[in-house]
């Protein structure tokens, strides 16, 4: 049972997944408030906003490791995800600070179900890839 790069690549992947998941939720959450009139739109996009960027960035940086260590088919899991967030990103209103979401923009209906929709669709994918991680963590440490 060896230590390599490959199982600490999957060891920081479970933690900062766990991170992703908390950030996922946090976005249903939010989205079911705005579409019960519980908070209103500019709180409520002030405070998604500020996540958008490091929940790009941490998915960002544990598949760099996974390219570094040479987990192709990890990173093949992944690039899916990572080629949608640099197209929502690039597509995003036009505002004046980083984020994706729009307070004008926001209460349209068909916006807000494709926001949420986003977000149970980002968990479960953050759900498999946790226990997907898990598993490569536990083949990378017994086969070395």
């Amino acid at each position: 049972m060896a230590f390599t790069f490959a199982a600490f690549s999957y060891i920081c992947a479970l933690v900062l997944d766990a991170f992703l998941i908390f950030f996922s939720i946090f976005h249903i959450i939010a989205f079911d408030e705005l579409k019960t009139d519980y908070k209103n739109p500019i709180d409520q996009c002030s405070s998604l906003n500020p996540l958008v960027l490091p929940e790009y960035f941490i998915h960002i940086f544990f598949n760099l490791m996974f390219l570094f260590a040479g987990e192709w088919f990890t990173l093949m899991f992944n690039i899916p995800l990572i080629a949608y967030h640099i197209h929502r990103y690039l597509n995003r209103p036009v505002m004046s600070g980083a984020g994706l979401y729009d307070p004008t923009n926001i209460m349209n209906q068909d916006v807000l179900s494709k926001c949420q929709r986003e977000g149970w669709i980002k968990l479960a994918f953050y759900l498999l890839s946790f226990f997907f991680y898990l598993y490569g963590m536990i083949r990378s440490l017994i086969s070395s």
